[in-house]
């Protein structure tokens, strides 16, 4: 019998993602009947735009069944470098674009390519939870700097500065932010812009996969900054903005050179994403972005309804998000209570105290690097929504 010990060291390296752990956990509770709301999963829960599937439709229908050219068709990777252009002030040509399955495969795609054993990529905390797990799969180091609430979430030019040695190679970071929706303006990007100039030999993975849920400002590349547009590493994507999670397709955008060795390393893991999936992608770029702006405020109305909530929970600290669809309150209020002799001693026990007791399901801070926080997706519907925030306020009122 095969066990454990015939496992690759790789494996042992890494962590499940718990934001599918725990919905795997609520899950198996639905299964025996009870009603839980999840608000563990980065899911839209909008249906994607008419236009994009009639697309699909029709590329089933003319038989575009086909593989694909490993980077993607070029229609596609034109309407990509046309969109990040008007949109986001960046110059990629359609050569500089590879279009993977999803943007996490083509963040692991970027991190493979430039990423050496020993190596450090830099990652302010908190962080969607692949990022580390993605630089130690590749044998590179993740070096972490604390972003507290009281910063918004956001790191300090100083901060970023104190965090680079001689072995940094890459710097990974999302704007907006998952787990916290915190956005970082134009400024704040200047600033760290700043230090990076100073740094020539570090790459930029900017992860904008958030772009169009994003409510205080418009959304700022850092890649449109001089001192840095030639070593940034842009990834997106349509899970989000478009509704598209199951259609996965993502897109990095990135110096010739990186972007060669990516198509390169896609070619020997999975060639090209679905060849109809790409003609929906065109459809939904050279498209209206009305859909995509309907769903921007719904999320925006959802988040005044969960914050208002929140507010009212005695203990509960939270920021105000500029995008993405999630609060990252800090709990550490909560730790060392108990209920029923049990005592709360982390923020996994917490997210497990309200999955079994208040049937709410919502992520431990831990797996985005900060313990004292958890995370809520508030994609879902108002009703459903106000019903999990009466249950969070019930379930925690019992702790003692």
């Amino acid at each position: 019998m095969i066990g454990t010990n015939y496992l690759a060291n790789r494996v042992d390296w890494i962590n499940e993602p718990q934001t599918i752990a725990m919905a795997k956990k609520a899950r198996e509770l639905m299964t025996q009947g009870i009603d839980v709301i999840s608000l563990s999963l980065g899911e839209p829960d909008f249906e994607t735009p008419q236009h994009i599937k009639d697309a699909a439709i029709a590329a089933i229908q003319q038989n575009f069944s086909y593989y694909t050219p490993v980077a993607g068709i070029p229609e596609l990777r034109n309407a990509i470098a046309h969109k990040l252009k008007t949109e986001n002030g960046l110059a990629y040509e359609a050569d500089q674009i590879v279009v993977s399955t999803g943007a996490k495969h083509a963040l692991m795609n970027t991190i493979m390519a430039i990423i050496n054993a020993g190596d450090e990529v830099i990652i302010p905390t908190p962080y969607w939870v692949s990022y580390s797990e993605m630089v130690r799969l590749v044998e590179g180091i993740p070096v972490f700097i604390a972003a507290p609430l009281s910063q918004n979430y956001k790191i300090t030019p100083a901060q970023l500065a104190a965090a680079i040695t001689p072995k940094t190679k890459a710097f990974m970071f999302s704007s907006p932010c998952n787990p916290t929706g915190s956005a970082y303006n134009k400024e704040e990007l200047e600033g760290l812009v700043e230090v990076f100039a100073k740094h020539p030999e570090i790459i930029i993975i900017s992860d904008e996969i958030y772009e169009y849920i994003n409510y205080e400002n418009k959304h700022i590349s850092i890649g449109t900054f001089e001192a840095v547009k030639d070593r940034v590493v842009t990834i997106n994507g349509l899970s989000k903005g478009f509704a598209m999670t199951g259609w996965r397709l993502g897109y990095l955008a990135a110096p010739k050179a990186i972007a060669a060795a990516c198509d390169k390393i896609q070619a020997q893991f999975t060639s090209a994403t679905s060849s109809i999936t790409q003609k929906a992608a065109v459809a939904a770029l050279n498209g209206s972005r009305e859909p995509s702006l309907k769903m921007v405020e719904a999320f925006k109305r959802r988040r005044a309804l969960v914050q208002t909530a929140l507010e009212k929970i005695p203990g509960l600290k939270c920021n105000s998000p500029e995008g993405a669809f999630y609060f990252f309150p800090d709990i550490s209020y909560f730790l060392g209570k108990s209920f029923e002799g049990k005592v709360i001693a982390t923020a996994t026990d917490l997210c497990l105290y309200l999955l079994h007791q208040g049937h709410v399901s919502v992520v431990t801070g831990e797996a985005f690097g900060e313990p004292n926080c958890i995370r809520i997706s508030y994609a879902t519907s108002d009703e459903k929504l106000t019903q999990a925030m009466e249950r969070i306020k019930l379930a925690l009122s019992k702790l003692g």
